[in-house]
């Protein structure tokens, strides 16, 4: 998946922005010296208004910081500030030890949502981990962004895997969006990984993911039993120049041969989760590759993007001006589409970049 390197720790709790912490300071120095320029006026009770405000940007200390200056402000008239009586200087002491009790209260809070957070994010990292730059003699290249915020993981899925029978990519895009569809993910991935193990056809991957579909559908725990995905599914064999591709009900892949870009032509099955595991196996599709050639696997959160005037994203177009971003391809494509949706789509998107240059660090490394 390549996902960014900050992007890691993005579910975690980031502290108040720097202007949260920096506006109860700067009113209490404001009043204090709008209170010096006018004599006549009585600002200073204003100041009573600061502790709470702090206890959202400041932790117990802080906030006990902020409410002794106010205290001291208000309570030694010499200063010139406040000349509160003895009723009102007890009623902002109130004030400023509920606002201690708030910011502690907080603080305790946000200590435990940063570690449910941080469970949650290693629990989507593992069912979806990063795809490493390279696996096997097949250069990869991904970037996956969920649509429901706050997530790692939504609806789209896509892995690479190096087995007996060559490496194996999936992509696919699961019905839904958003928590409800991880486990159905992470079903799909499960019985993927032992599939690039045990299965030598391809048609034989595409059957087994439909089985799990079609079994989970049937269960009766299961809450929404219309469970079915669409997925493209490819094969790079050991020791040869060409890709085997298996599409259920999936967008076509998109081939990068130089300055040119054109959708892979191959026979459409169904969805998987529609019972294509019967006698009729799905229909696989084998193709050269050529040095250089790039295979650009994407999910419908990609290509169903609108702009403003409602129009689609025009993936194909694009790419062949993106081609020539120095950041690399899949980058380039996400930047792009952000730009044309004003901010991203509303959808879970996926992008997956293949080529195969021949090469294997790990046969070269064998005796």
């Amino acid at each position: 998946m390549r996902r960014r390197r900050e992007e890691p720790g993005g579910l975690r709790g980031e502290p108040p922005p720097r202007w949260a912490r920096i506006a109860p300071a700067a009113a209490l120095v404001a009043l204090v010296l709008a209170q010096a320029l006018t004599p006549g006026a009585e600002l200073g009770f204003f100041l009573a208004g600061l502790p709470p405000v702090a206890a959202f940007a400041y932790g117990a200390a802080g906030t006990a910081a902020f409410a002794a200056i106010v205290l001291l402000l208000l309570g030694l008239p010499s200063l010139g500030v406040g000349h509160a009586r003895s009723t009102d200087l007890a009623t902002v002491a109130a004030v400023c030890v509920l606002s201690v009790v708030i910011a502690w209260v907080r603080q305790r809070r946000d200590a435990q949502l940063v570690s449910v957070r941080t469970v949650a994010e290693a629990a989507q990292l593992a069912v979806l981990p990063p795809v490493p730059d390279r696996v096997g003699p097949v250069r990869c290249s991904g970037l996956y962004r969920a649509a429901q915020r706050g997530t790692l993981v939504g609806g789209d899925l896509y892995d690479v895997r190096a087995g007996p029978y060559g490496v194996r990519a999936l992509v696919g895009d699961v019905q839904g969006h958003g928590l409800a569809a991880v486990a159905t993910v992470g079903a799909l991935l499960g019985a993927f990984r032992e599939a690039v193990i045990d299965d030598a056809g391809l048609a034989a991957v595409a059957a087994r993911l439909d089985r799990r579909l079609v079994a989970d559908a049937a269960a009766t725990s299961v809450e929404h039993p219309e469970l079915f995905a669409t997925a493209v599914l490819l094969e790079f064999p050991p020791g040869l120049d060409v890709v085997r591709i298996v599409s259920c009900g999936h967008p076509s892949a998109l081939r990068v041969r130089g300055s040119v870009v054109d959708e892979l032509t191959v026979e459409p099955g169904p969805p998987l989760g529609l019972g294509l595991a019967g006698p009729t196996p799905p229909v696989v599709t084998e193709l050269a590759v050529r040095p250089g050639d790039q295979l650009l696997l994407h999910t419908d959160g990609v290509t169903e993007a609108r702009d403003a005037a409602g129009q689609f994203y025009p993936l194909a177009a694009r790419v062949p001006v993106l081609t020539r971003d120095p950041e690399g391809l899949v980058g380039a494509v996400w930047r792009d589409l952000a730009a044309f949706t004003k901010g991203g789509p509303n959808d879970d998107v996926a992008l997956l970049l293949l080529s195969l240059d021949g090469r294997d660090p790990a046969a070269r490394a064998a005796p």
